[in-house]
């Protein structure tokens, strides 16, 4: 008779850590095409920042292709978040959320989310003093929602230029050129929840008594 099992049980352990990281690297395609979406940048413009081509970002961003550790790396930089987000590793055993600043365009994002794809949500701060006080309008796929805690915050949608105040909020089609910057030279501060395929946040009221 033979006793033990130790072999089997090493075995079950191997396809298990292999299962996770299969299911960390397949969640990577639809993050990356979504933290490009939210950034409004091509395929082109990050080839030309990462040096990988069209057609490799392409093939990562529909899951064709898996990703190397070459290739994550300077993907991580460009998007301006490090590599346990951009596969989403599981926590370490500490039950904390730690959320990290990511500074662009002279706004500082604060991600609220983790999960890849749908609605995500930021809470965005843009510094007293600013140099961000001249409009850029952009354009890019998606749907935003914003919502003003602090602060003036003047948005240029189209051909409308707004001034927003505390507890005012706006949401746009992000198709339509838009820019946002300080209307005073203090801070402000909003949350956003921005859908990179057109999704709206759908709010439920609390029906009449």
């Amino acid at each position: 008779m033979i006793v033990g099992g130790g072999a089997p049980r090493r075995v079950w352990q191997a396809r298990g850590v292999t299962d996770d990281l299969d299911r960390a690297l397949a969640g990577v395609g639809p993050r990356l095409r979504a933290l490009r979406r939210q950034r409004g940048t091509t395929l082109a413009e990050l080839s030309a920042e990462t040096g990988i081509s069209v057609s490799t970002l392409s093939r990562l961003e529909s899951g064709a292709r898996r990703p190397a550790l070459e290739q994550l790396l300077p993907l991580a930089r460009a998007h301006g978040v490090t590599l346990d987000d951009l596969v989403d590793a599981p926590p370490t055993g500490d039950p904390r959320i730690h959320l990290r600043p990511v500074t662009r365009h002279g706004m500082i994002m604060l991600p609220l989310t983790r999960r890849a794809g749908g609605i995500q949500a930021y809470k965005l701060v843009i510094p007293a003093g600013s140099v961000r006080r001249e409009p850029d309008p952009q354009t890019h796929e998606g749907y935003e929602w914003l919502y003003v805690l602090n602060g003036r915050l003047r948005m240029v949608l189209g051909e409308r230029d707004l001034v927003l105040s505390p507890g005012e909020a706006a949401e746009f089609d992000t198709r339509l050129p838009h820019w946002f910057g300080a209307a005073d030279p203090g801070p402000v501060e909003f949350l956003s929840l921005f859908g990179s395929q057109g999704e709206r946040a759908h709010l439920r009221a609390r029906p009449k008594a």
